[in-house]
């Protein structure tokens, strides 16, 4: 009888290859195609990064094109991604507004798509089943960016240099019409009036979330307001926040003269800033978590791609009303910074 018990576990053993083999030729078969609304982007560095690493972990394919911060550019490479025959789409928008031209072309051949960052309205959302969005509640992030210079000045009344009782700040902005941007820059605003403070704003502009210009737009508030009146810096990304700490040291602020010192938040955690705080030229931060930001678009992809449910199974993370996955942020500072270097 034994003959019989090992011709079993033969079989049995056939069957297990049979179904690692079908397995493995079920993911070599899932192709995606990203489009990065603009590679030079430090934080979609990042996410693009984490997409990439995560596809070669599940076994598949992703192809990842920059779009040059240019939607016409986008609308093309999203054409010849679907021509090239990739079996998901995913879009991180150059122009948010614009997310329902990629839905109809993902549409008309059937293809699920995963726009990311950056977030289409929901009508989009709710225009096609295949369709998702990856992301991040940009209100919560302005409201632990405010929370930041709250703490600082609740534990530094010296900050209030004048002692009016007020935060007299500055606000360095991403892109126009951008929701991290317009969210960003309202829910930080609250969260100062919110910690009890009364605010002045002195002066905001946009950025672009680009550190150069953050530079040159803090150079035009030293020259148009003051620094002895600036309070607070608050910049909707941290790159922005670099360029303005740059525009500071050159007037000799946030060098490790405590009596001249500016705080200056920024959003994002990315190395540069985690370095910033380790010499103390940046107070906070917000994270932006890349790492799992970039894994939950690619496993939502590849599961939909193989006809699976999109869900917390197969992502990680709860699918609200069936569209939304949302990354939480968290508040980074002095005291636990170096958790995310």
């Amino acid at each position: 009888m034994k003959w019989r018990g090992w011709l079993f576990s033969v079989a049995g053993l056939l069957v297990f290859c049979a179904f690692c083999a079908a397995g493995a030729a079920m993911a070599a078969d899932v192709l995606a195609g990203a489009c990065i609304y603009r590679f030079d982007d430090t934080f979609m560095k990042g996410v693009r990064r984490s997409m990439v690493l995560e596809m070669k972990k599940l076994g598949g394919e992703l192809e990842v094109v920059d779009s040059q911060n240019q939607q016409s550019v986008q609308d093309g490479q999203v054409s010849a991604l679907i021509n090239k025959g990739v079996k998901v789409l995913i879009v991180n928008p150059v122009d948010r507004t614009m997310a329902a031209s990629a839905v109809e072309k993902a549409r008309a051949v059937g293809l699920p798509i995963v726009f990311i960052n950056r977030e289409p309205s929901a009508e989009v959302l709710e225009s096609y089943d295949r369709v998702w969005y990856v992301g991040a509640h940009a209100e919560d992030s302005g409201r632990l960016s405010g929370e930041l210079i709250v703490e600082y000045f609740k534990n530094h009344p010296e900050a209030d240099r004048n002692r009016d009782g007020k935060i007299q700040y500055v606000m360095l902005r991403g892109e126009e019409g951008h929701q991290d941007a317009i969210l960003r820059t309202e829910f930080s605003v609250r969260a100062m009036k919110d910690g009890g403070f009364e605010v002045e704003e002195l002066g905001c502009d946009t950025a672009n979330w680009d550190r150069a210009q953050g530079a040159e737009r803090m150079k035009g508030f030293i020259t148009s307001v003051g620094l002895d009146r600036i309070e607070a810096i608050l910049a909707n990304n941290d790159n922005m926040a670099l360029g303005a700490i740059n525009a500071l040291r050159a007037e000799g602020y946030n060098l490790g003269d405590a009596a001249r010192y500016i705080p200056v938040v920024g959003v994002d955690a990315i190395a540069l800033a985690l370095e910033a705080m380790g010499k103390g030229t940046l107070l906070g931060t917000v994270l932006n978590d890349a790492r799992n930001l970039g894994a939950a678009v690619v496993r939502a992809a590849f599961a939909a791609a193989q006809g699976r449910a999109v869900d917390k199974e197969t992502v990680g993370y709860e699918v609200t009303d069936g569209k939304y996955i949302w990354i939480p942020y968290m508040k980074v500072t002095a005291e636990n910074y170096k958790r995310f270097m």
